[in-house]
Parts: C-alpha cells; structure tokens; sequence
C-alpha cells in the first residue's frame, strides 16, 4: 500500500490534456465584482454577519502530502478563490474505493469540482490550465504566453516533476528504493533544475512579465526540493524565482492550504 500511495504521490501531477483556450469568464455586474473583491470568489454569499450561505464554487478533493495537490490548492488561493477542500485518505485507499473512482477515474489526487457547472476535473496541469481560463488569472497576457506556459508545464511534468517527486517520497519513508535509484533521481531533477537556472537568468518569470499557471506549476515540485534532498541555495535563480512565487498576495505553505481532514472554505 505505501508503494501504492508513493506512485500516486508521484504521478498524480501528470496530464496531458490540452484544453481549448476560451476568453476569460466576465463578471457582468457592479456587485459581483464587490463581492469578488472583498471575498475572493463572485460565487461565494454570505450574511450581513459574514456567514457563509452559499458554498464556494470550488472543491479540492485531494491528500495532503501531495505535491499536485498543493499545486491546486496554491493556484486557487493565489488567485482569491476559496475553495472547500475534502481530505482523502489515501493510507486507507479512499482513492481508489468506488465513491472517489465514480469522480476520479484514475484514482488518484487532484480532483476538482467546479460547482458553477458540475465540471470534475483530474489531473494538476489540466486543473490550472481550466481555473486559468475560468478566472481570467496567470494564463498569460496572449496566445503565445499561454502557449509557453503550457509547454513549460509539459517540460515539467517530463523532466523535473518525476525524478524530484521519487526522490522525495523515499526520503520521506513513503517509499523504499535502492540508494543508486535515489541518486539517478537526484542527478535527473539537478538536470532539470541547471535548465530553470539558465532561464531564469535576467527573468522575472517563466514567461512574460508576470506569473503564470506555469510558474506555479513548477513551484510545487520546487517547493518540494530540500525534502528530496537537494539545496536550493545551489540554484540562486530558481530560489530567486521562488522567493518572488512566495511573496505574490495569496500566497500559502502547503501545511497551511492542505489539513489532514476535510474543511469547508473560510
């Protein structure tokens, strides 16, 4: 069961999915836009008391240690959007018992639920790309942003997510693997990372002059590096990049976005 959950850890972030690139969803009255304003979701009602009465559009379905998970949640909470998140407990193998597999098809975490349209969604990189073109945030400025953007996330998912994430649930006892295996895993993902290092040289961001669903997608397995074993501080551009990640409004640790139980939105 431990390999079970430690593959699942690992490879829960991968898509391949490539959505159509639609116009941003406009929010077509003066009070809806207040209430996004104050609240961070135009589909979020509460009382004169601040009382929640009407759910959050968004509900995260997914594990707390899981890096693509936490990449949903960062990406919602960047961008205002509550969300209600349901722990799934995946020591116990909720994911793969028929209530979370009529959801999620692959049995694994993320799973979005976009309640505005009944939309489930698998699959990190699919997820961001959809609340990307819902939300009208960090998709990118144009067609050729949200295109490099798109293929940074694809770069990610082939070559830095995988050998980290391995790396990372073996030195977290989730795993058990051969130290040689460990170590081509490191010397892949230090790879990945000298690529960021040389790109980021003399950038902000990923792509154009502001974040993207890009930068955050890949800010989940970085955040995730001294876990793995690796020093950031041998990578001066990436924890540059990362440190600006971490400053944007709306930003969270992983502890603080991910419990170990189920919560409504605040």
């Amino acid at each position: 069961m431990v390999a079970t959950i430690a593959t699942l850890c690992c490879n829960s972030f991968r898509s391949r999915s490539m959505l159509a690139m639609t116009s941003p969803v406009a929010w077509d009255s003066a009070p809806s836009r207040a209430r996004h304003n104050r609240l961070g979701s135009p589909n979020t009602e509460f009382s004169q008391t601040g009382e929640r009465i009407m759910p959050a559009r968004f509900e995260l379905h997914g594990f707390a240690f899981s890096g693509p998970t936490y990449k949903v949640a960062l990406t919602l909470s960047l961008m205002g959007e509550p969300f209600d998140y349901v722990h799934v407990n995946m020591m116990e193998g909720e994911h793969k018992q028929p209530p979370h597999l009529s959801r999620q098809r692959y049995g694994q975490v993320p799973l979005l639920v976009d309640r505005n349209n009944g939309r489930h969604l698998c699959q990190s990189a699919a997820i961001l790309e959809y609340v990307a073109d819902m939300t009208g945030r960090f998709g990118g400025a144009n067609l050729d942003e949200r295109l490099q953007a798109r293929e940074w996330m694809y770069w990610d998912f082939d070559r830095l997510a995988a050998p980290l994430y391995k790396a990372r649930v073996v030195k977290l006892g989730f795993r058990k693997a051969p130290a040689e295996v460990v170590e081509d895993c490191l010397a892949a993902a230090r790879s990945a990372l000298g690529v960021l290092e040389s790109h980021l040289a003399g950038r902000e961001w990923l792509v154009g002059e502001g974040a993207t669903v890009a930068d955050i997608d890949i800010y989940g397995v970085v955040a995730f590096a001294g876990e793995a074993g690796i020093d950031l501080a041998e990578y001066p551009q990436v924890s540059a990049w990362a440190k600006r990640i971490e400053a944007l409004p709306g930003f969270k640790a992983r502890a603080d976005l991910l419990p170990m139980e189920s919560r409504e939105a605040a």
